[in-house]
């Protein structure tokens, strides 16, 4: 049977929480619920589907990530939003981070099966976010404020069962 992983990092609870509030924010007035079943994260590698029985494989890979990096600081400020008709994401920008980029260079070295592009972002709108409703939000959040910070620490492997549930974390340190 397949399952569905990917690798993420996620900021502390708190953060995921006010996150949320967005997130209500566009289930009530845009229609837009389907963002509300995923926490807060930035994508280091997206969905990608493997037999259950290879999940071990999986982990070998995922644990040869070369983590060996100073834990880093991502700053979040404002929104940013991908305009396209088909499906339309509005998210909350980091600030460009050099770290994030070698993170998911290292990322990438051991996961490198899926050509994509890094455009990191923490969702908070999309899937069942139509055009109209994404031009009626975005006119709204294009000038929203939305500050804060956190500490990347560690990076996680998640496997979707009935929702997405981390199966392994790895750490960042600087041996």
């Amino acid at each position: 049977m397949k399952k569905l992983y990917f690798i993420a990092i996620y900021p502390p609870q708190q953060i995921i929480e006010e996150v949320k509030i967005f997130k209500q924010d566009l289930a009530m007035n845009y229609n837009n619920a389907k963002a509300l079943k995923n926490d807060a994260h930035i994508t280091l590698f997206p969905p990608f589907s493997r037999e259950a029985e290879l999940e071990n494989d999986i982990h070998i890979a995922f644990q040869k990530i070369d983590t060996n990096l100073t834990p880093f600081e991502i700053e979040l400020n404002g929104f940013g939003s991908f305009a396209n008709p088909k499906n339309p994401v509005l998210y909350i920008k980091p600030e460009n981070n050099d770290q994030l980029i070698e993170l998911f260079n290292r990322v990438k070295q051991q996961f490198n099966f899926v050509k994509y592009s890094f455009n990191p972002h923490v969702t908070v709108g999309y899937r069942d976010l139509d055009f109209q409703n994404y031009l009626k939000a975005w006119e709204i959040y294009k000038s929203k404020e939305y500050k804060t910070k956190f500490l990347v620490d560690k990076i996680l492997l998640l496997r979707h069962d009935t929702k997405w549930v981390p199966i392994a974390e790895k750490f960042l340190a600087k041996s």
